[in-house]
């Protein structure tokens, strides 16, 4: 395989429009189906996205080994560029394993990579955090980093606004951050300081059109797989200042999420609503259960009476 190394990132500008955590493929025998990813790729590109963030929280990463996740980002890197970003998400408990994983996804010429706290071990200080992705970026400088603030996933929960601060001085390629967090005010903070100096990815797509209202620009959320086209309208409305629409459109989403939330959450009813939406994704890795038949079939008339199909 050919590897394409990008040059220095530095004044990458910012990101606009919808990234697609994607969820990775699986057989039945729980084994990753790269076979898959062509046609994923072409399903989302018809939809309008700006590109997909790999091997996240809705792709299960933290449950893949190294070798898995980089083959995964090798496969899509087959089908992004310029106009379809690819973003690698390189999480790791030990920074030495992320920055392994950031130097392969450099190779492959990704357009930017993503990490959160460890998991295990937590920092109870900032500069502790700091000093952790530090170390990751580090592995490959003149790529943007944007540290993933997850704080149900990670258990690390720290000011935000504190981070960028901190982290401009110690780490060079910051661009901003990937924020997943219910916390407004500290997001608001991020956005507006220094004039915008950073990155600010919207990540709840419940609270979606707030993040509108307080400037983002650009977003990555799981419903993005497969009703993308709703959000791509609610950023319309709201430019245009139609505001009772996009709401209508942000209480559709609260609607989808909340069968979601009854069938599993966004993985596991997630990958079964790609089976419904035509490009199944296959079973989740353990620990994480599969949907059930019984279920599936309730959450498909579920979706059904809210016109979910509709907007797919």
């Amino acid at each position: 395989m050919v590897f394409r190394l990008k040059p220095n990132h530095m004044e990458t500008k910012k990101i606009k429009g919808l990234i697609v955590p994607v969820f990775t493929p699986m057989d039945e025998k729980g084994e990753v189906d790269y076979g898959v990813i062509g046609s994923y790729a072409a399903f989302l590109k018809e939809k309008k996205v700006t590109g997909v963030f790999v091997c996240g929280s809705s792709g299960e990463g933290m449950l893949l080994t190294n070798d898995e996740r980089k083959k995964i980002t090798e496969h899509w890197a087959r089908h992004t560029g310029d106009n379809f970003k690819l973003i690698a998400h390189i999480s790791a408990t030990s920074y030495k394993d992320a920055g392994e994983l950031a130097r392969h996804a450099a190779e492959c010429g990704v357009y930017a990579i993503a990490s959160m706290g460890p998991v295990f071990c937590q920092p109870s200080k900032m500069e502790d955090l700091v000093g952790f992705c530090s170390q990751i970026a580090s592995a490959v400088p003149s790529l943007p980093y944007y540290y993933y603030h997850i704080p149900v996933r990670s258990n690390v929960n720290f000011p935000m606004i504190g981070f960028l601060k901190m982290g401009e001085e110690r780490i060079p390629n910051l661009t901003g951050i990937k924020y997943t967090h219910s916390n407004m005010m500290d997001m608001l903070q991020c956005i507006q300081y220094k004039s915008g100096k950073f990155d600010i990815l919207h990540g709840p797509d419940e609270m979606f059109l707030s993040g509108l209202a307080i400037g983002v620009k650009g977003a990555v959320g799981t419903t993005f797989n497969f009703i993308s086209s709703t959000f791509n309208k609610m950023i319309g409305h709201f430019e245009q200042g139609r505001m009772e629409e996009a709401a209508q459109l942000q209480h559709f989403v609260t609607q989808v999420i909340n069968v979601i939330s009854r069938h599993g959450g966004g993985i596991v009813a997630g990958k079964a609503i790609m089976e419904l939406c035509g490009l199944p994704c296959g079973p989740c890795r353990s620990p994480l259960p599969s949907i059930s038949k019984e279920s599936m079939v309730i959450m498909e008339e579920e979706l059904k009476s809210i016109n979910f199909f509709e907007h797919v």
